[in-house]
């Protein structure tokens, strides 16, 4: 059975990206994949402090974060699945800030001595698993893609921790109301986004 990991950074219940986040998850676990849901939001994180300790010891395997908190379950999590969705709303052209805490985290898969002048990926080498991008703005969908740079984030977070982007649920026009719901047309989308992640 595939395992998938969802990480949504979003900061409202039920808003576009949780109904995204949601109707692909619902879509993976009919089609039997044992999908583990995280919201960003119930799971407090701290501040990465740039002290680069984890990023010391070579190696495929996550470094070991000086702080002992919630994250040390989360790359436990990122470890043990097969395959990603991760998710964010766009906030001033941007994820969201728990999202980017989250991503600023995510530096245990680096190995950067300090005798390096950048840091090397420790993924780089490992077979590729899959991820998918959800998001959402107020923006139309393709202008929301173009102007922000929350794709190119989400994509980084992907590549980080080893996987390759194989869809993009971006979802645009989505504070017309204050209770928006998840357009129709996009369920034929999800649809195909669950296939190419199985």
């Amino acid at each position: 059975m595939t395992k998938i990991l969802a990480i949504n950074g979003s900061y409202r219940d039920n808003g576009i990206t949780d109904q995204g986040v949601e109707a692909l998850v619902n879509a993976l676990e009919l089609a039997g994949a044992d999908v583990d849901l995280i919201l960003l939001r119930e799971h407090p994180i701290e501040f990465c402090l740039n002290c680069r300790e984890c990023t010391q010891m070579p190696g495929d395997s996550p470094g070991i974060c000086v702080h002992n908190d919630e994250m040390k379950d989360l790359i436990k999590k990122i470890e043990q699945a097969d395959a990603y969705i991760f998710a964010s709303p766009t906030n001033f052209g941007s994820v969201t800030a728990i999202f980017k805490r989250f991503m600023e985290r995510l530096v245990v898969y680096a190995y950067w001595p300090w005798d390096k002048n950048y840091p090397e990926l420790r993924k780089r080498n490992v077979q590729k698993k899959k991820a998918v991008l959800v998001s959402s703005c107020a923006a139309p969908g393709i202008i929301g893609r173009l102007m922000f740079g929350i794709r190119k984030q989400l994509k980084i977070t992907a590549q980080t921790v080893g996987a390759d982007t194989v869809g993009t649920l971006f979802t645009g026009l989505i504070a017309n109301t204050p209770k928006q719901t998840l357009p129709a047309n996009v369920q034929k989308k999800i649809q195909i986004l669950a296939a190419k992640l199985l």
